[in-house]
């Protein structure tokens, strides 16, 4: 599993390290919500995401204040390589994989490019975009749940920053079926909202009748079925 190294940049000080797994993700920021808090002013509430995007892992910044720089330069998103140094404020985070891990083999030079915006431009848009964010920060929050349709009774109300689906008893939604992986797909609760991700099993979960076969974002009466269990998806303040 590849590492974050969090150190304070002046000093290069190792605050802690952090390990990445295949199927989860990991949010960024400055409230204790997050799952790496940056404690300095300079850091947004959700400042960026890191997600496990099927061929490796991409990250994302969350309109931050202040933006998010992958090895000096200004990215809005980014495939992330070995010994990439991510700048947040007044800190930076070391991605690195193992030395006998597997690498992404797929994407190419395209999973190797960052998106980068002139700075002026990248500032004009958060501010049109103030406004907006927060009247939604104001909003109720509002908490996923799966409802079953077939397959399983009552509801799961989606808490937990990541929800493990499959038929290993430790599952926190258990469902039945000969081809559904121990755990099949895992839906993480992110500050965008709610994502399915396929993990593993020769049966893909489907969402809509479509085979999900990296990740999806989850909206209001989704249908989802893994193995016996079909499940609609519902927003609820």
């Amino acid at each position: 599993m590849p590492t974050l190294t969090l150190k304070f940049k002046k000093d290069s000080t190792t605050i802690r390290a952090y390990q990445l797994e295949r199927g989860q993700s990991v949010s960024i920021g400055r409230l204790d919500s997050n799952d790496i808090v940056i404690e300095n002013l300079a850091v947004s509430g959700h400042h960026a995401k890191i997600d496990w995007a099927g061929n490796g892992f991409l990250l994302t910044d969350l309109k931050s204040k202040n933006g998010t720089f992958v090895n000096d330069q200004l990215a809005i998103s980014h495939w992330l390589k070995d010994r990439d140094a991510i700048t947040i404020g007044k800190h930076i985070l070391i991605f690195a994989y193992a030395p006998d891990e597997a690498r992404p083999e797929k994407g190419g030079e395209a999973m190797s490019e960052t998106m980068v915006m002139d700075t002026g431009k990248y500032r004009s848009m958060l501010a049109k975009n103030v406004s907006s964010m927060v009247s939604q920060s104001n909003e109720t929050e509002k908490v996923g749940i799966l409802s079953f349709l077939s397959g399983g009774d009552g509801e799961v109300e989606l808490t937990k920053k990541l929800t493990k689906l499959g038929k290993n008893i430790s599952s926190d939604v258990v469902v039945k079926g000969w081809f559904v992986g121990q755990t099949s797909a895992t839906i993480s609760k992110r500050p965008d909202g709610y994502f399915l991700s396929y993990v593993g099993g020769f049966s893909k979960p489907k969402v809509n009748g479509r085979a999900v076969k990296e990740s999806v974002g989850l909206k209001q009466f989704d249908v989802i079925e893994i193995g016996s269990a079909k499940m609609q998806f519902i927003h609820k303040a």
